[in-house]
């Protein structure tokens, strides 16, 4: 049996299996969920394919969702992304990130990885990096269970839910697995995919749920598109040798009791932060004339 709570534990079965953090994470869902190793691959594959698809459809659209908060940001981003400072690279990631997001917006098919809120996260970085080097889709498709292995352990020790959390536990967990995953992409070591966990994260540490109007859209749309980014930077300066002073369950657990202390009305209930602002207030009349 394969099992693991702690992203230390996971790294160390790693260690001595000396194997990809994916194949830990394979072998656990192997036996929880009592299917066949090709079975279960081939469930990944078509994630990434619906996460290719939301990509493509998200870049293009310009349709608004029926509230009218969101809709065509990601297409404006992705039409600009040569004269940007950011260069091409970021401002497309960050476009693929606001674009599953607005798919999402207007009812599309999206994976939620961890969450609908955070779908755009995981997908944007990982396809942007396989754009980058010319990855074949079964080396995202292992990426993505190494992702998976880290929204296990935040969720088994501290939360992946707005409502819970903050918007930390479902932008900041998502971060934090798109940085492990691009580490591994890059051929580095699972304690520096932990590592990028850890530096992805911390930064988004008390970030506060607060939807305008009830919706997953504003902010939340371009949360996406800056988290990418922040995975992306994670990732490199984890490469790169820079190494977080605290450790990564330690930041998890630490995540955990940020969202413990944060008050409801920071809490994805809309009853705080940029949804008691008076331009949210008036958005919120308008879509919900009879409240």
């Amino acid at each position: 049996m394969v099992n693991f709570n702690t992203i230390g534990e996971l790294v160390a079965l790693a260690g001595a299996q000396q194997v990809p953090l994916h194949e830990i994470v394979i072998q656990h869902e192997i036996h929880v969920s009592q299917q066949e190793r090709t079975a279960i691959v081939t469930a990944m594959e078509k994630n990434w394919q619906v996460m290719k698809a939301s990509i493509e459809r998200g870049i293009s659209n310009q349709e608004k969702s029926l509230s009218g908060l969101t809709g065509g940001d990601a297409k404006r981003l992705y039409d600009y992304q040569d004269k940007g400072y950011m260069g091409r690279q970021v401002l497309s990631a960050a476009a693929y990130a606001v674009g599953i997001s607005e798919v999402n917006a207007v009812m599309g098919r999206i994976v939620a990885c961890p969450t609908a809120g955070s779908c755009g996260i995981v997908p944007a970085a990982l396809y942007a990096a396989q754009q980058k080097k010319n990855l074949p889709d079964a080396a995202i498709v292992m990426a993505l269970f190494t992702a998976a292995g880290i929204g296990m352990v935040v969720d088994q020790n501290a939360s992946i839910a707005g409502a819970q959390g903050g918007c930390q536990a479902e932008c900041g967990t998502a971060a934090g697995m798109a940085a492990a995953a691009l580490v591994e992409l890059a051929g580095g070591s699972p304690q520096a995919a932990a590592n990028a966990t850890a530096l992805a994260i911390k930064n988004l540490l008390g970030l506060v749920c607060d939807p305008v109007a009830g919706l997953v859209e504003v902010p939340c749309v371009k949360r996406n598109g800056f988290a990418a980014v922040e995975a992306m930077l994670a990732a490199d300066m984890s490469l790169a040798g820079v190494e977080s002073v605290i450790p990564v369950d330690e930041v998890i657990d630490a995540m955990n009791r940020i969202g413990k202390a944060l008050p409801k009305s920071l809490r994805e209930t809309s009853e705080g932060g940029l949804a008691t602002t008076p331009t949210a207030k008036a958005l919120t009349k308008r879509i919900y004339p009879q409240v």
